[in-house]
């Protein structure tokens, strides 16, 4: 069944077209399905590659192909808490004379109809705080997921079950993150819905990634791995690892790995010839400086 949605979405992909007829709708129909209960990814483990992980740009030209088909429509959206803000207890339905100040609008939104909001479903025990969270459809939820608001995940992206995506935290288009995952307050999963062929950012199983971290350019974060509050990895980031001794970055088209248990944390670099050494000025890098240990896991424990 995958392999044949593969070779339709390939060769829809492939069309030079501005019509889009049932055959269209049917194969995205089907594809968005799949998608969204995690029966194909735009990236998944592979024993084989040196990375552990192959990219599907099928996937990826399955996403852009809805992109593509979508008519721009209003998505509107009445806000949360309407009986709250207006002063109303529990249970009432009568709706008292509000003062023009707190008059609460309508909120608008458009966007293409190929990719409404998700509709979570039963008996995943996923929840969505109320409070200005989005997940669009075309995503993986696993399990047991907490979302606190507001947070996004995006099209494409796959979270593991016992994952927690918290406030103001993103997820972005074809990320993939694993089981029992933190990713912690304003810390941003970078998308990387294009180029097809180029590997989405990975968090794997039981990594932390702490307050206001980002993570980009299709860059790994290893198993158990923890990133301190503020650390930034990029996939030509540098990573300098004082307990092994040596440097980790993306070499070829390896992509830039953060080893399995590493405790990463924000540091910097000298300037050591030119202008900037003479100026004194240092380089951001992140620096790892030990591995987890008991005292990590206590600390990290969700």
């Amino acid at each position: 069944m995958v392999i044949d949605l593969q070779t339709v979405i390939a060769e829809l992909y492939a069309r030079d077209t501005k019509e889009f007829g049932e055959e269209y709708l049917r194969a995205f129909d089907e594809f968005k399905a799949a998608l969204n209960e995690g029966r194909v990814r735009a990236a998944e483990p592979d024993s084989t590659s040196a990375s552990g992980w192959r990219v599907n740009g099928w996937v990826k030209q399955g996403i852009l192909l809805g992109f593509r088909m979508g008519r721009i429509v209003e998505m509107s959206s009445a806000p949360p808490f309407r009986a709250a803000d207006a002063g109303l207890k529990p249970g009432a339905t009568e709706i008292p004379q509000l003062q023009t100040s707190t008059v609460v609008l309508q909120n608008q939104f458009r966007d293409k109809h190929t990719y409404p909001l998700k509709d979570l479903p039963d008996g995943q025990n996923i929840r969505v705080v109320p409070g200005g969270s989005s997940i669009r459809d075309g995503c993986y939820i696993g399990k047991n997921v907490t979302c606190m608001p507001p947070m996004y995940i995006n099209v494409g992206a796959y979270v593991d079950e016992g994952t927690m995506v918290d406030s103001h935290a993103l997820v972005g288009s074809c990320a993939q993150v694993g089981r029992r995952v933190h990713i912690s307050a304003a810390a941003q999963i970078g998308g990387v819905l294009e180029p097809i062929g180029a590997l989405p950012v990975i968090i794997e199983d039981d990594a932390l990634v702490g307050g206001n971290c980002g993570v980009y350019e299709g860059a790994i974060v290893g198993k158990g791995a923890v990133l301190a509050a503020g650390t930034i990895i990029t996939g030509s980031t540098p990573v300098y690892d004082l307990v092994r001794d040596t440097v980790h970055r993306r070499e070829g088209d390896a992509p830039l790995r953060i080893p399995e248990g590493a405790v990463v944390v924000p540091g910097s670099r000298n300037i050591t010839k030119g202008r900037g050494k003479e100026l004194g000025i240092s380089l951001y890098t992140p620096v790892i400086i030990k591995y987890r240990d008991e005292k990590t896991d206590q600390a990290v424990r969700l």
